[in-house]
């Protein structure tokens, strides 16, 4: 009996879906609080039944069990900028163990970095979910690295599949002296995290303060009973040049503040 791959695999798309929802909700959380998140980015798959096959094949796994026995067939992978940032969100993970997901495995490819230099913390989970009325877990492969890890894992996995898995020695060292760079990057940006994350902290703080202006401005020259209502507008042209963050902050409270008078 052939198997309806596009029905089998329909539960882990829909895990991936909610997964990378639930994670792009955490990121939210973080910047509704005025923090910084430490997931930078999420993006989330399914294997290709192309991969499942030759996974199996590659694993003596029959072909009709591979379902339930491969453990990346749906796959997570949160971005982070710092090294620092990976033990946060694997933390935030494993508070959700038991609620909404099951943690069935963790391994540590950071500080046991396999030999091809790659990197990164994977946990499989058991994602319980309800299917056509049942309820069934789902088992989902999530991967946490940071960019530069990222980077190392992207070029690599097409090198691997440019070569057919069997990749030239040379460039199999190369690619290793590469995995070292990147990890001494990672290194020196958690030296200067602190000063990288009050840069960022202040251009947040900047664009939201911008948005509310704009959006300050935009009632103004909606409400008819204020006058001069272009003056205010090349008022904030002026500080925006300036680039003064209290100046604007000043502003933008002036602005809240006629408003409020005028009933806005």
């Amino acid at each position: 009996m052939l198997l309806d791959w596009k029905l089998a695999l329909l539960p882990y798309e829909q895990a991936v879906d909610e997964l990378v929802i639930k994670f792009k909700g955490i990121m939210r959380e973080y910047h509704t609080a005025n923090l910084i998140s430490p997931i930078e980015d999420v993006t989330g798959r399914v294997k290709t039944v192309a991969s499942i096959i030759e996974k199996s094949n590659r694993r003596n796994i029959p072909l009709d069990k591979a379902i339930d026995v491969l453990e990346d067939i749906a796959g997570i992978r949160i971005i982070c900028r710092f090294v620092d940032d990976i033990e946060e969100v694997v933390n935030l993970i494993r508070k959700r163990n038991g609620a909404d997901m099951e943690i069935l495995e963790e391994e540590d490819y950071i500080k046991n970095t396999k030999t091809s230099g790659y990197r990164s913390y994977h946990i499989t989970i058991n994602y319980p979910m309800f299917i056509q009325g049942e309820y069934k877990k789902i088992k989902c492969e999530l991967q946490i690295r940071t960019l530069a890890m990222n980077f190392w894992a992207t070029i690599e996995h097409s090198l691997r599949y440019k070569f057919d898995k069997n990749v030239p020695s040379e460039i199999k060292n190369r690619l290793k002296v590469c995995a070292e760079a990147a990890y001494k990057l990672d290194e020196e940006m958690d030296k200067i995290k602190d000063e990288l994350m009050e840069s960022q902290q202040f251009m947040e703080n900047r664009e939201q303060i911008i948005d509310r202006i704009i959006h300050n401005i935009h009632n103004i020259y909606n409400n008819i009973n204020i006058e001069n209502k272009k003056d205010y507008n090349y008022q904030f042209i002026n500080l925006y040049q300036e680039g003064n963050i209290d100046k604007l902050r000043e502003f933008n409270t002036e602005l809240e503040t006629l408003l409020q008078e005028m009933g806005e």
